[in-house]
């Protein structure tokens, strides 16, 4: 029965009590027996508090907070892996997460202490579930406090007002160690009393062990690589755990995740060893198929109830739906070449120029990536290639100098100057007139899908988004709240990864007790294998943390998982600070019809940057004011 017509049985069953008994509460009170005596009012309480979680999905933005509809300015504008046409400048999160949590928390704590009042009416194997539930969504939930706040109060029971004194609700911020040690602690009470298993989008005791190396890999890093410490006048450090703490913490994640081993795997039902066709392929299911063995936590919608907009949003302009939205981000060239098979210079860019400095000349867009890992190509639509049936195109002009001899590059290098008129034909939006070429046919300077900038509903960087697009849904279809894909929360790769990591932490830390090397080395081709990527050969291949964060950024991107990573290894503002980001221009050569690629700066100059105050984000104003006990973190 669906909650609607459960929420519709406990209105009528209160409002019929409220006509025969007259001592009864109002009837628009729903009571405690009328939610915990029934496995079916539990499950009401649990999809309320599911639907609380602070998923960041297909819903968020950073500057508009969970579960909007007007999705602009996502995570990935912020942090190198696209350029988006609605983000100019720095930003962090504006929408303050505090309230909201402490709600849900008054949920959960309510449940667990209403509970076992009623446990008589069901089998304790089921209420030691719920139990286990309810503790995952606390941790759930003071995670995302800890991530953002450092430190947090701790509650763990229901605050009564007036019943208590008004001082006792006066809750100070714990230390972050201490948030994390009582995350912890909850997420092992959720793995021993859960199930092994749970009905879709909600936790049984592996997705917790899945969450639990999620935070506890974040706590680790905090406590190696974060500088800032903070104390409240108790000598309690808000912000920053001892250095001496990160082992037990990445010990902590690399057990979590060694338990979810046997339980969930990479999705491979279209993978094949060598086909890079049925690898791309495979790639792209993957984020499609319900039943994928490597899906662990899940929030689903169902269209018409529950829905969201992310094809309107992010389609290439020639997919574009009836609401006129497309391409909010664009992939970045430094994105891009983090994937292997690319021709590359010795410092790792990608290759646009021979030994003498003029372009290299392709017949068609794809002959560049014609060796990529396909993983490229299920998260990057890369200019040329086929999606909705379509060639996706993407131009920035078409160059109608002389090819003899080579062609020298239409602007300086490192440049951010608009490209000059001199030997190219450009278009500055979507209403373009088509170039007649020497051959007498003709075709548009821009392409169907851009670059083109007085619009802006176009690709910005010579890419555009291909992850959790939708290529079965109509183009009429394509709207804003009409979408209903499964977002995909903790999925089996994200444990390697987090296992990998951790093991090579404690590796580097000179821990044994385990092959940690070895661990890392064989978690990591994993998920390359899948990927279609070039495979480490040795342990030792394995000789720097940056190869393990370069593989959760290329397989992990466009999750809304990267920003949090930057964060916890502390490295945002050095990636950010002063850094303009680059592109890579097709253009098409009228007199041989070829195609060269321009790789240069981004041409509308933006310029991002991350304030290290940002590693702790700012409380509340008002939660401040009303406190006695409450410290504002450093520098608001």
């Amino acid at each position: 029965m669906s909650i609607f017509k459960y929420l519709t049985v406990i209105f009528f069953a209160c409002a019929l009590n409220a006509c025969t008994k007259l001592d009864q509460p109002p009837m628009n009170i729903i009571q405690d027996n009328d939610v915990f005596s029934s496995s079916g009012g539990i499950q009401i309480y649990f999809s309320r508090m599911y639907s609380e979680l602070p998923i960041e999905d297909f819903r968020y933005s950073p500057a508009r907070g969970l579960n909007m509809f007007w999705i602009i300015s996502p995570f990935s504008a912020i942090t190198g892996e696209a350029l988006s046409r609605d983000q100019r400048n720095a930003m962090t999160e504006s929408v303050l997460y505090w309230g909201n949590a402490y709600g849900l928390i008054r949920e959960v704590n309510y449940f667990l202490q209403t509970l076992p009042k009623y446990k008589a009416n069901f089998d304790a194997g089921d209420v030691d579930s719920w139990i286990g539930e309810a503790h995952f969504i606390r941790a759930f939930t003071y995670f995302a406090l800890a991530k953002r706040y450092g430190g947090v109060p701790i509650v763990t029971s229901v605050l009564e007002y007036p019943t208590k004194e008004l001082s006792s609700l006066d809750v100070p911020r714990a230390s972050e160690e201490k948030t994390y040690d009582f995350i912890s602690a909850d997420l092992d009470t959720a793995i021993a009393k859960l199930s092994g298993s749970n009905q879709q989008g909600r936790a049984n005791k592996y997705t917790a062990a899945a969450f639990k190396s999620r935070a506890m890999l974040h706590a680790g890093s905090i406590a190696k690589y974060n500088q800032v410490s903070f104390f409240d006048d108790n000598h309690n450090r808000l912000c920053g755990i001892p250095a001496d703490k990160a082992v037990t913490y990445f010990k902590a994640a690399y057990d979590a995740a060694v338990t979810v081993e046997g339980h969930y795997s990479l999705y491979k039902k279209s993978w094949a060893a060598g086909d890079k066709a049925a690898q791309y392929q495979n790639y792209v299911k993957m984020f499609f198929d319900n039943e994928s063995p490597e899906n662990i936590f899940v929030k689903q919608y169902l269209y018409p109830q529950s829905v969201h907009g992310y094809d309107a949003y992010n389609v290439p302009r020639q997919c574009m739906g009836p609401n006129g939205y497309s391409a909010e981000v664009s992939p970045t060239l430094n994105f891009v070449e983090m994937f292997d098979g690319l021709p590359k210079n010795p410092d790792g860019t990608i290759k646009n120029l021979d030994g003498s400095g003029k372009y290299l000349l392709f017949d068609n867009t794809m002959d560049i990536f014609s060796n990529a890992e396909p993983r490229l190509r299920a998260t990057v639509i890369l200019p040329g290639d086929i999606f909705k049936g379509q060639s996706i195109e993407i131009r920035r002009g078409i160059y109608t100098g002389s090819a003899a001899g080579g062609i020298n590059p239409v602007i300086p290098a490192g440049s951010t100057i608009p490209y000059p008129n001199t030997n190219i034909v450009q278009s500055a939006n979507g209403s373009q007139d088509a170039y007649t070429l020497p051959d007498g046919t003709k075709m548009n300077p821009a392409g169907l899908s851009g670059a083109f900038f007085a619009d802006e509903t176009c690709s910005m960087t010579g890419f555009s988004i291909r992850k959790y697009l939708d290529e079965s849904l109509p183009q009429s279809q394509v709207k804003e709240n009409n979408e209903a894909q499964t977002w995909i929360e903790i999925r089996y790769a994200e444990v390697l990864l987090n296992r990998a990591e951790a093991a090579y932490e404690l590796y580097s830390a000179g821990q044994t007790g385990a092959n940690y090397l070895t661990d890392a080395y064989n978690d990591i081709n994993q998920v390359r294998e899948r990927a279609g990527a070039d495979m480490l050969t040795a342990p030792t291949d394995l000789n720097d943390i940056k190869i393990i964060q370069k593989e959760r950024r290329k397989e992990l991107g466009f999750e809304n998982k990267i920003w949090w990573d930057l964060k916890r290894w502390r490295i945002l503002d050095k990636e950010q600070n002063n850094v303009i980001y680059r592109v890579m221009m097709p253009f098409y050569v009228a007199e041989n019809k070829k195609y060269f690629f321009d790789v240069r700066k981004d041409e509308k100059n933006r310029s991002y940057s991350f304030d290290p105050k940002w590693y702790y984000e700012q409380i509340p104003d008002d939660e401040i004011n009303k406190s006695h006990s409450l410290k504002q973190n450093p520098g608001y």
